[in-house]
């Protein structure tokens, strides 16, 4: 593909800062440099028709981690660090809420629930004796206890007669939520090119150079990575790709199960959207498999599921499955973001851990901050 004077002219050339993705990151990245930065020419390159890692793909859970999950969390990060976690969870939806609003997020705080089945009653056990370190420990965050015992309030089958509630637990529409933030990137004059990938960084002599997948090469002043996932094509930090699989139902009459609900340490979860149930998880079924870039399904986690989805969730409904994908995060050895500089004008903002939704807008102001520190413009 030959690009004419004005394409080069308009698009590619004289290009202040260079953002690599167009997620959550990526977007709030972009928005923060035209805040910082009025007259700087952004332009956002993405490799997909749309953002192509979870960003769009996503269940749309505004958590903060269920009460096995911080257990776990908390066997290889310290006190201090977990309830750092949890705060740039918190301040991040925060932020998230303040930049588009809740009617355009379609923002619901229903609570939360983690379940329970019949052969976890040890794990079971352990989260209700520490249910009140952990509230204790959150509640400077909070101003109130975040997780407290319930019966079992929407018929599931083969889980314990308990549930554990998190109050504080929302959802939102990550349809709606991308929409909202290309609408504002679009309106501040940032610029996105769609199906431009690049496929090369190469930073010398404190020059960049990125190639696109249409043999062009673009020099920008920075550049901004937020790939999340897909970090390993241009970085040496410890960041994994995980897919994530999901399906979703036909709309159900009467649907009664209100909110989010998580269970096996929150690598099962799902929740209620437009009458239907949306269903995601299994990575703990193959690690390996999932550790991934491709966009795919497989039949192991797939079958899960939808026997999941049959004989607990809804066991005595008529279920259609109407759709089905996945989505890749970046997750590591370490659940606290990769933020930093790599290279003379090159910086990331990498691995979130799937908390995407709560912590993607603050990671992506402070890597336009940190992007701007050595600036000259």
């Amino acid at each position: 593909m030959e690009l004419s004077y004005w394409e080069r002219k308009i698009w590619l050339d004289n290009i202040d800062y260079a953002v690599i993705g167009s997620g959550i990151v990526g977007l709030n990245c972009a928005l923060e440099l035209r805040k910082l930065k009025p007259n700087a020419k952004i332009v956002i390159f993405e490799k997909g028709m749309l953002p192509s890692g979870a960003s769009t793909k996503n269940a749309g859970f505004a958590c903060f981690g269920s009460l096995s999950e911080i257990l776990a969390d908390l066997n290889t990060h310290s006190e201090a660090q977990v309830i750092q976690l949890i705060k740039q969870r918190v301040d991040g939806l925060k932020q998230l809420r303040e930049t588009l609003g809740d009617a355009t997020l379609d923002y619901q705080q229903l609570g939360g629930y983690e379940l329970f089945s019949e052969t976890e009653m040890s794990l079971f056990e352990k989260c209700i004796s520490k249910m009140a370190y952990i509230n204790k420990l959150l509640f400077p965050i909070f101003k109130g206890d975040v997780f407290s015992l319930k019966d079992n309030p929407f018929g599931f089958k083969k889980i314990n007669s308990k549930v554990i509630f998190n109050q504080f637990e929302g959802q939102i529409d990550t349809g709606k939520m991308m929409q909202g933030l290309l609408k504002k990137v679009s309106e501040a004059g940032i610029l996105i090119l769609n199906n431009a990938e690049i496929t090369s960084l190469k930073s010398e002599n404190e020059k960049i150079v990125l190639t696109l997948n249409i043999s062009e090469e673009i020099k920008p002043q920075h550049v901004c990575i937020a790939t999340n996932g897909f970090a390993k094509q241009f970085l040496k930090e410890d960041v994994q790709p995980a897919r994530a699989q999901v399906l979703i139902t036909k709309p159900i009459k009467d649907l009664k199960i209100k909110g989010t609900f998580h269970f096996e340490e929150g690598y099962f979860y799902f929740r209620n959207i437009d009458d239907r149930i949306l269903f995601g998880g299994g990575r703990n079924l193959d690690f390996k498999t999932e550790e991934t870039t491709y966009m795919g399904l497989t039949p192991l986690i797939q079958n899960k599921l939808e026997t999941i989805l049959r004989e607990t969730i809804l066991p005595n409904k008529m279920v259609e499955i109407d759709h089905r994908w996945s989505g890749i995060m970046g997750v590591g050895d370490h659940k606290q973001p990769v933020l930093k500089k790599v290279a003379p004008h090159v910086f990331c903002g990498v691995r979130l851990g799937g908390m995407g939704v709560t912590i993607g807008s603050s990671i992506g102001k402070k890597l336009a901050a940190l992007a701007i520190q050595d600036d000259t413009i």
